[in-house]
């Protein structure tokens, strides 16, 4: 990975780059880690929703907020090397009328206790413990001119399982956010991204170096004055960041109609845990868009402590979404995460008028989009998989905003087909090839095998990225008498996804893009 500046990372899947307002970020996540036992692991790369004690909550257009403190973000950040980020793929914002700020937040936050058991549906009883005083950043990525503020803000929890923050939702959905106008922040929650600490996910690629430094280590100069009390205080940090910006604080006063909570892989753990511990107590998120979640919720820790991801895999609470909060949830999860270390198929749960899942066949917890030129560094005896997941997600994000818009969800997807057991494991067609699912062109008319399944050379990362393997010469010639059968097949297949709802309009190049005509025979 290309370094920019003097702290710029390509780690695991979670690398640095850094700029000012107005420069081209780059992004990457990912994360992950294996542990001693079989297949333990970490990972890469969280009627109204305030119910009262006891109460029930049913359906309504939105959460009522409750009120409460909320982070100063009057400081903005300056000097030192510009903004870090740990990302690998290059977004040149000025082109796209879009500008970068960066700020302090700055408060007091509370910590979380549980109340009883953690339950499997999701009903689970915070209450407040402790607080503590607390200096992090916010990344802000708004469009230059206001009229185009579509009223949508997207937050995110960034993802530090690569040992630095990374944005691997801005990195996936970025295309989508910047055409529809909305505002992306990106919020340094965990206190391994300012202080450091065990990094889950390795990659032998430029800016790895900074892996598990921490902000403050990493440019001083410019994040020398931030301070992390810890991860059992990141949920309120997290709420008190959506409060200001809600009041317009850090998006130049502009009024939101929408404040989206998002969150991918270890990120996508503490939207579980937000959505079923803290949302019903603070109502602050309009909804949820929750990308490769794992079985369990980010667990709360103590003080001081960073979060326990390798635990939660190993053995967290299988917990569903609950169904007694207002705000949707959207949750897109890649064929692998379904099974292997993550297992969400063990905390699936039905669509409803607040929820929808959308599994994606033949895709990657980490494929080749968004590892980005990190890939190269990667070697597991099969290339990596190069499914559509981000041109899906794209349309998934856009499902939700729609929703919490119009209050129509969007569309519901077949369940990949998954064999129970004491393994879990998908079931496949001849070809290698997931069953059911939400499915796409290049799994329906395939011309390479695009799997969850990793190649021959395990490795942490190895588990997560899937893999891409041509179909031998004689399968293409019995499935397509020629490329021009190949090329209509596969168009026809474009239109039934966009008709479906699952891809969007202006993703069809982007989906076309994925056809292998070159294989086939002419």
């Amino acid at each position: 990975m290309k370094l920019h500046g003097s702290v710029r990372g390509a780690l695991p899947g979670d690398v640095g780059s850094s700029q000012d307002a107005g420069a081209r970020p780059r992004r990457m996540p990912r994360w992950f880690r294996r542990t001693t036992t079989a297949v333990a692991a970490a990972a890469v790369l969280s009627l109204t929703a305030c119910l009262p004690p006891g109460g029930g909550g049913g359906p309504g257009p939105t959460p009522t907020p409750v009120p409460g403190p909320a982070a100063d973000l009057s400081q903005e950040l300056t000097g030192g090397n510009g903004p870090f980020i740990g990302t690998a793929i290059p977004v040149d914002l000025q082109q796209a009328g879009y500008v970068q700020h960066e700020y302090v937040a700055a408060g007091t936050a509370t910590s979380y206790k549980p109340v009883g058991a953690l339950s499997g549906d999701g009903r689970w009883n915070f209450q407040t413990d402790g607080t503590a005083p607390y200096r992090t950043r916010v990344l802000v990525r708004q469009p230059a001119d206001a009229a185009r503020f579509s009223g949508n803000v997207v937050v995110e929890w960034l993802n530090v399982s690569g040992g630095v923050d990374a944005d691997p939702e801005w990195a996936t959905l970025h295309e989508e956010i910047i055409r529809s106008g909305d505002i992306w922040v990106g919020v340094s929650t965990q206190r391994l991204g300012i202080l450091g600490g065990q990094v889950l996910v390795q990659v032998p690629a430029p800016g790895a170096e900074n892996a598990g430094k921490g902000l403050k280590a990493i440019d001083p100069a410019r994040y020398g004055s931030l301070d992390h009390p810890g991860d059992g205080f990141s949920y309120d940090i997290f709420t008190q960041v959506a409060r200001s910006l809600r009041a317009g604080a850090g998006i130049g006063g502009l009024q939101p109609e929408h404040v989206i909570a998002s969150g991918q892989s270890q990120s996508a753990f503490a939207m579980v845990t937000y959505y079923n511990g803290v949302q019903p107590l603070t109502g602050i998120f309009d909804g949820f868009y929750v990308l490769s979640r794992g079985a369990a919720g980010l667990p709360l820790v103590g003080p001081g402590q960073n979060a326990d991801l390798t635990g939660a895999i190993l053995g967290g609470t299988t917990t569903t979404f609950r169904t007694d909060v207002v705000a949707p949830v959207m949750d897109v999860q890649a064929e692998s995460d379904l099974t292997s270390i993550l297992g969400s198929a063990k905390a699936r749960q039905p669509d409803s008028d607040r929820f929808r899942l959308w599994e994606v066949a033949g895709t990657a917890h980490a494929d080749a989009h968004l590892l980005g030129s990190s890939g190269a560094a990667i070697d597991c005896g099969a290339p990596i998989n190069d499914g559509p997941l981000h041109v899906v997600a794209k349309a998934a994000l856009r499902g939700l905003t729609s929703w919490l818009g119009t209050g129509t969800p969007p569309s519901s997807a077949a369940r990949i087909d998954v064999a129970d057991g004491l393994f879990p494991s998908v079931r496949r067609n001849a070809d290698a090839i997931a069953l059911g699912g939400l499915r796409t062109p290049p799994v329906d008319v395939p011309a390479v095998a695009l799997s969850g399944e990793p190649g021959p050379t395990l490795s942490p990362i190895c588990l997560l990225i899937g893999s891409s393997r041509p179909l031998p010469a004689a399968r293409l010639a019995a499935l397509y008498p020629s490329r021009a059968d190949y090329v209509q097949r596969y168009n026809t297949s474009t239109d039934a996804a966009i008709a479906a709802g699952f891809v969007l309009t202006e993703d069809r190049a982007a989906l076309t893009g994925y056809a292998r005509p070159q294989l086939i025979a002419g």
